[in-house]
């Protein structure tokens, strides 16, 4: 079963470990899907830490009409903000333009808690801001 299958509530949600999983952040060896992470948390929180090789897009500019990177486009997405609120409001804005898109419940908390990677912006061990 595909994680990408809607509900009837809407958009799915996954854990921060399926969410690790399947964007090649967790440490089997069936990591490495093609999923890309969508952080949509303020600048400040992913300059204090975020997961590597995520894609920044601030939930304020998905609101406003921004579009998605390059490097996330026509790709599945997984959407982590801090605690899982804001993603799940992003993940429906994204369904509803036609994206694969999940959010990740607990968000960057439950990621730093599960001890998935983390980094700031200078490369060092980043924080949940």
């Amino acid at each position: 079963m595909s994680i990408f299958r809607r509900s009837r509530s809407g958009p799915g949600r996954v854990t921060a470990q399926e969410a690790a999983e399947c964007t090649g952040h967790g440490d089997t060896a069936e990591s490495g899907g093609d999923a890309v992470l969508l952080d949509v948390r303020e600048p400040y929180e992913w300059q204090a830490g975020h997961a590597p090789r995520a894609v920044h897009l601030p939930l304020s500019a998905l609101a406003a009409g921004a579009g998605l990177p390059a490097e996330a486009q026509a790709r599945p997405l997984v959407v982590i903000c801090r605690s899982g609120n804001r993603s799940r409001r992003a993940a429906e804005l994204l369904v509803a333009r036609g994206a694969q898109a999940v959010d990740v419940i607990g968000g960057m908390e439950d990621w730093a808690g599960a001890g998935l990677p983390m980094v700031d912006a200078r490369g060092g061990n980043g924080t949940v801001a």
